[in-house]
């Protein structure tokens, strides 16, 4: 499959609209595939990237970068068919579909539409907790690396997770008052930086200690069954790094949003499509890297999350210095996610209740050396609590590859592949029993059962932690 195919001739937009407001009343939008890239990046080289060493150990050498790739090309190509549907019924003179509900509504309405509502939000709800841990998992790592430094290596430095994870709720609750995701430009722009900054440690920590240290045992098929793990555990934990190489590529439940943010002088699919490969190219090749170098490092003991995984030793600021980025790109990352949860709740309600000031006035608060802050009860009120929800759970179920390869199986097909694929076929008139109709419904089947082993793996990892985990305890 041509992963441009499309009966649609991409030609230019007019924008013709005014200097303050696009076609559909809504503010200019500005956005560039620069800015949009920024927020895929953002978006997509989150938590995900920590488990793929752990992942390509599962896998060896062999499955684990072929899987890799298989995942990049197929979210690629699927986003290039949702970006044809921003616009209903034609991409470039039809309607403008802002949200990725919005779009399955008006191209395949009924059912689908609220089966999509429930994938997306279990997967922005998920994606919110998941960075919850893995942020306070990357403070407990620069503290824990502090106090060997400091100690000794001998030192009892347990340090349990939870204060971390109120430190980065507190963090979310002020940033969640920014209104939406068209103001996130510049917290997008530093997390992806942040992103490259904590991937490229990693690879350098592995790089070293491949160079420095004798070769970890690797094999061709990843841990050894009657060595490393028994049969069962083999197949589970191989399921489980399906999911979590889908949760790396998670961004198909945010890129309509982000995609309504791009500015209509230059037809906003071929910019979208420019930002995808620009976002999907640059985000595999850093996989490739840490997935692979890490495996050459730490072979089928490989941890999983690769940059605790070097111990809390020496160098030791070099360790803090990724795991603080981690942290301040998962600030950026939550908040990406979480934006098209707090729209919904929102609009709703304002809706609801129209003439309510406590919905829809607007409260300009003058903050020094920062500007005007646009405050609202409503705002404040909701998103504080979801925060402090996604919090909650993330204490409740605070384990990582499970939670991860969960998420990604639960949201991968059908936001990555099922709806991008039936909405291309219906807004496209596809024929039915055509090539690309029977192409596009066997890609599909194949991701819906890739879904269900790793759902299945996931979901037996977690019942196996639940039985010796204890809360509160380091």
């Amino acid at each position: 499959m041509e992963a441009n195919a499309s009966p649609y001739i991409e030609e230019a937009a007019h924008d013709g609209y005014g200097s303050e407001y696009d076609e559909d009343g809504h503010p200019k939008r500005k956005g560039t595939w620069i800015t949009a890239s920024a927020h895929i990046l953002t978006a997509v080289i989150g938590s995900g990237v920590l488990s793929l060493t752990w992942a390509i150990a599962q896998l060896g050498w062999i499955a684990g970068p072929v899987v890799l790739m298989l995942f990049s090309f197929i979210t690629l190509y699927t986003s290039f068919l949702l970006t044809d549907c921003y616009k209903s019924p034609h991409p470039l003179h039809g309607t403008r579909n802002r949200t990725y509900r919005t779009m399955v509504k008006n191209i395949l309405g009924g059912s689908q539409y609220h089966y999509c509502g429930l994938a997306q939000y279990i997967n922005q709800i998920g994606a919110g907790i998941g960075y919850t841990i893995t942020a306070s998992i990357s403070m407990v790592a620069v503290k824990r690396s502090n106090c060997y430094h400091k100690n000794g290596h001998e030192a009892a430095c347990h340090v349990t997770n939870y204060p971390y994870m109120l430190i980065f709720a507190i963090i979310e609750i002020i940033l969640s008052q920014i209104p939406d995701l068209h103001e996130l430009s510049l917290l997008s722009a530093l997390a992806a930086v942040m992103s490259f900054g904590y991937a490229s440690i990693g690879i350098g920590l592995s790089i070293a200690k491949v160079a420095g240290e004798s070769h970890a045992r690797t094999s061709i098929t990843g841990v050894t069954i009657g060595v490393d793990v028994t049969s069962s555990q083999k197949l589970w934990n191989t399921f489980t790094a399906l999911g979590n190489i889908a949760f790396a590529y998670n961004f198909s439940s945010v890129i309509v949003e982000i995609q309504d943010t791009l500015k209509s002088s230059k037809p906003e699919n071929r910019e979208m499509k420019v930002a995808a490969t620009t976002s999907v190219a640059i985000t595999t090749f850093f996989y490739l890297l840490c997935g692979i170098v890490g495996y050459a490092a730490f072979g089928n003991d490989a941890p999983g999350n690769f940059l605790t995984g070097f111990g809390f030793y020496e160098p030791f600021w070099l360790v803090d210095i990724g795991n603080i980025f981690i942290a301040v790109h998962l600030v950026g990352a939550y908040q990406v996610f979480s934006q098209p949860v707090f729209s919904l709740v929102e609009n709703w309600a304002k809706e609801r209740w129209p003439q309510s000031s406590f919905m829809a006035k607007e409260h300009h608060i003058k903050i020094p050396l920062v500007g005007t802050l646009r405050m609202n009860f409503l705002r404040l009120i909701w998103r504080t609590v979801y925060v402090i929800f996604s919090a909650v759970i993330a204490v409740i179920f605070p384990f990582f590859n499970s939670i991860l390869g969960l998420l990604g199986a639960l949201v991968f097909w059908p936001l990555t592949v099922h709806f991008p694929t039936q909405m291309y076929l219906v807004q496209a008139k596809v024929p039915k029993f055509s090539m690309i109709w029977l192409l596009l419904k066997l890609l599909s089947g194949f991701c819906l059962l890739v879904s269900f082993v790793a759902a299945a793996g996931s979901i037996e990892g977690i019942v196996k932690e639940l039985k010796v985990y204890q809360p509160f305890k380091s």
